[in-house]
């Protein structure tokens, strides 16, 4: 049987993009796993979860939470990395 982990690092994610959108989207760190895994198996997908992070980014530099902001800022940019993202 697969782990969680085993699935993230087949998918190329980070325990702090799952943590991330599961805390903006109010489920649960596995459910946004296993929703992310499936995201980044398609070209729109990518760029669903791409947008995410961005808005991730905007809500929390408005709410006034930097720190969240930078751990978005620096996952975006592994993510844009990774999976190959025009800037």
């Amino acid at each position: 049987m697969l782990s969680m982990r085993d699935c993230l690092d087949y998918c190329d994610l980070t325990d702090d993009e799952v943590a991330l959108i599961a805390e903006f989207e109010g489920i649960p760190d596995v459910m946004a796993g296993q929703m992310l895994c499936g995201l980044v198996q398609t070209d729109e997908g990518v760029q669903l979860l791409a947008r995410w992070l961005l808005e991730l980014i905007d809500y929390a530099d408005a709410a006034g939470m930097p720190e969240k902001a930078a751990r978005a800022r620096a996952e975006f940019t592994r993510f844009s990395i990774s999976h190959n993202l025009a800037h």
